[in-house]
């Protein structure tokens, strides 16, 4: 089920604490509600306990925050689409303007979490704390970490500490910006980090240390408005890899309003895929310029760029530099405005 009622009313735990902060809890689905065999942590499916049954699953909780809970959808995160994020955005942007409203946390299935984290990122207006976590395992495994990952995300959402700080993650006792955070390992029960970055500080229990913050753009600073638009534009993603055939581009032109290439190295491509980007400015699709590899920088390449009229994606990876984009082309196709998008955001 997806929520299209927006007026909807915080209601609190009949042990409403008026000491303590009020934070909503919105639920998506994945792993974190995953159920399967008991003690097992393969072959269960995703999104399928309610929010109820995760809330119920956390000892303690109504001593560190007033939670209230949305089943916003309850599905593999792989199933998330950008109509999902539209109103997951729209939602929080709305009761973010009630006084009794103090922070959020989605819970999401982790392998599209990162993408999730980006997009809210830069469209959610407001500076109240919105956390969001999930879980490697699910819910019926031996030491399942879903409930000590939404122990801490309540705690880090009604934290004072965290207001102004931007989307971020909550995952094994790390804390994660909403920008640099990605899923680095398949299984492990600590999957997440930001690569070069590292993590903004640490969850101990209910208590949060920070350390760093990003220096980034986001949410009441971003220049992105949501409100008027039913739908984002489209990007597709193209892999480069030796003999990869440019008749790629040529197919995702007919699809998409913008292109990112993983391409290798820095973000480099053949000369083939170079005449291709070429032609692709002239029928006004912009091109992001990324690498396959999970860290370093992608900067601006007097052969590339200046060749192929390609915009360099910083520090993005490219799931990220497409949600970027999209947001970019809901405003502007000029190549110089999107490319100060990606140095700024």
């Amino acid at each position: 089920m997806i929520i299209s009622d927006y007026s909807v009313k915080f209601e609190a735990l009949p042990s409403y604490n008026p000491e303590l902060k009020n934070v909503v809890v919105l639920a998506t689905g994945g792993t974190i509600a995953g159920s399967g065999e008991a003690h097992k942590t393969l072959n269960y499916e995703p999104g399928s306990l309610p929010i109820e049954h995760l809330l119920d699953s956390v000892p303690h909780l109504n001593e560190i925050a007033n939670c209230s809970g949305l089943q916003i959808s309850n599905l593999c995160s792989a199933d998330i689409t950008g109509s999902h994020w539209l109103t997951l955005a729209t939602l929080i942007n709305d009761l973010a303007q009630r006084e009794d409203v103090h922070g959020f946390v989605i819970t999401h299935g982790t392998d599209t979490l990162d993408e999730t984290s980006y997009f809210l990122n830069l469209v959610v207006k407001t500076d109240k704390p919105v956390i969001i976590t999930g879980s490697m395992r699910p819910a019926t495994a031996i030491s399942a970490d879903g409930p000590l990952n939404l122990f801490q995300s309540v705690a880090l959402a009604a934290n004072p500490e965290a207001i102004g700080q931007g989307v971020m993650v909550v995952f094994a006792e790390g804390i994660y910006s909403g920008r640099d955070v990605q899923k680095v390992n398949t299984f492990k029960a600590n999957a997440f980090d930001e690569r070069d970055f590292g993590c903004l500080g640490y969850m101990r229990d209910q208590q949060a240390f920070f350390y760093t913050r990003s220096l980034k753009k986001h949410t009441t600073d971003a220049q992105f408005d949501i409100s008027q638009i039913s739908e984002l534009p489209a990007v597709s993603v193209a892999y480069f890899h030796v003999d990869a055939d440019p008749g790629i581009l040529d197919y995702l032109a007919t699809i998409s309003k913008g292109i990112v290439i993983a391409g290798a190295g820095g973000g480099i491509y053949s000369k083939p895929w170079i005449d291709r980007v070429r032609a692709l400015k002239h029928n006004n699709i912009p091109v992001v310029r990324c690498s396959r590899i999970s860290s370093g920088i992608t900067l601006k390449d007097a052969y590339i760029d200046l060749s192929a009229n390609s915009i360099p994606c910083n520090s993005l990876v490219p799931q990220k530099a497409r949600i970027l984009l999209s947001l970019a082309l809901i405003q502007t196709t000029e190549y110089h405005e999107i490319a100060a998008m990606f140095d700024e955001y």
